[in-house]
């Protein structure tokens, strides 16, 4: 890895307007398809009882509507690695814009799609194939995503690019969740099952859409266009590449993506529910306020990591999420008012996704950095952000506290690399590379 040429954008110069405009566009798109593609889980029950057939049990029909859209997930590393393959040799442009285009048009199709009651079992035939298409595009669009602005920008802004980016998609799962709140309040069970549940997918198809064309005003990366031009790109299969010679840069991102997934998937997904089924607990306004906190936390945990080092703002932002976690996980069952101040604060520890792909984005030399970061971030996420949901859930049967000690675990975890980063020689190398 020390010994990988290196492509660099100036190293000093300030933020310019064409950096914001990378930035606005590149967050904005990065929104719109994160929204594409959670939007699914918002409208599950009703989903499950118009593409299944009626006589089925209950609980059969929410496990196949679940595994649907748990294809996506399983469908993400190799449309990842696929697109991260053409990304590293022909261009991040391009496979950015394919990827918003990959999830618009599926999302679009989704909310055309005929039921059960229309064409029987090709239905949830053509809803999986959908899933596919779209778990292939977000598999591509969040490291290319990464991989562009950082490209873009200069060395001393690439945390600010990643945190900004990382507050656009986590952007996407609020507004999925406040489209949902607006759509349900407004159309009756009848209305929502006959129509109604179109409506989000026709929406963000057609924005998505909206982004491809705003992405042609896009330009490709200083960094890849000076590889391309010196002939330095990746000879043969960069993913290849990639897991014979930089397996240390792979361990380390898929660790700090441990980090992400676990902060996500258990503070921000299943805390609602787990504070609903054991203390009867109504965390949805709260949670609501908690992911506009974790919107606000990605900038600034990004803007740190330029400032004060990546090493020292991981180590901050993972005491901060295990202490936060804890302390609304034991405060609130006792006392409910503290609920709101508490889940925004941790939040704002959540922020620390904004930290994970600045740490990643800078471990792997340009001439791989597509397909490495593709490679470890979607194995690591289907991984994972699989088995936590089921793990969790298992364990806070055991214990109420489980939640707690499993994001303190992670939060260790996140603390031990950031130590690691700052005090070894091989830490403070990985530490300083920033394209």
């Amino acid at each position: 890895m020390a010994n990988a040429p290196q492509y660099d954008a100036a190293p000093s110069r300030p933020l310019s307007r064409g950096d914001v405009k990378i930035l606005s566009l590149s967050a904005l798109g990065g929104a719109l398809e994160f929204y594409d593609f959670i939007i699914f889980v918002y409208f599950a029950t009703v989903i499950g009882h118009l593409f299944f057939p009626p006589d089925i049990p209950e609980w059969l029909r929410m496990v196949q509507t679940y595994g649907i859209f748990a294809a996506g997930y399983l469908a993400r590393p190799l449309g990842g690695i696929i697109m991260a393959h053409f990304g590293d040799l022909l261009g991040r442009k391009k496979m950015f814009t394919l990827s918003i285009f990959l999830m618009s048009v599926p999302t679009l199709l989704i909310g055309c799609l005929p039921t059960y009651e229309t064409v029987g079992y090709l239905a949830p035939l053509l809803l999986i194939v959908m899933r596919i298409l779209q778990g292939a595009a977000v598999g591509g669009e969040v490291p290319g995503a990464w991989v562009f602005v950082t490209e873009h920008v200069s060395r001393k802004n690439v945390g600010l690019a990643c945190g900004t980016l990382s507050s656009g998609l986590v952007a996407g799962i609020l507004i999925g969740s406040i489209i949902s709140a607006f759509l349900k309040s407004h159309y009756s069970a009848e209305e929502m099952a006959d129509y109604g549940w179109r409506v989000p997918f026709l929406i963000g198809g057609v924005f998505g859409l909206l982004a491809v064309y705003l992405r042609r005003y896009l330009e490709e990366t200083p960094v890849f266009a000076e590889m391309r031009a010196k002939k330095a790109l990746s000879e043969g299969l960069p993913v290849k590449r990639v897991v014979t010679r930089h397996m240390d840069s792979v361990a380390l991102s898929m660790a700090v993506t441990w980090i992400l997934t676990g902060a996500v998937v258990v503070v921000l997904l299943l805390t609602p529910n787990i504070l609903m089924t054991q203390y009867d607990i109504d965390a949805s306004f709260a949670n609501v306020w908690a992911i506009v906190c974790v919107v606000i936390g990605c900038v600034v945990s990004g803007w740190c990591c330029d400032r004060f080092g990546s090493g020292v703002t991981l180590l901050g932002w993972s005491a901060l999420l295990g202490v936060s976690y804890t302390a609304m996980m034991q405060i609130v069952p006792n006392d409910p008012s503290q609920l709101l101040a508490l889940y925004c604060l941790a939040g704002f520890g959540v922020g620390i996704v904004g930290v994970v792909p600045t740490i990643a984005v800078k471990s792997f030399p340009a001439a791989v950095r597509f397909s490495g970061l593709s490679f470890s971030y979607n194995v690591a996420y289907a991984i994972f952000g699989g088995f936590t949901p089921v793990v969790v859930s298992w364990l806070v049967v055991q214990d109420p506290a489980a939640p707690a000690y499993y994001v303190a675990a992670l939060s260790l975890l996140g603390v031990a690399i950031g130590v690691a980063l700052l005090v070894s020689p091989g830490g403070k190398r990985l530490a300083l590379m920033q394209h």
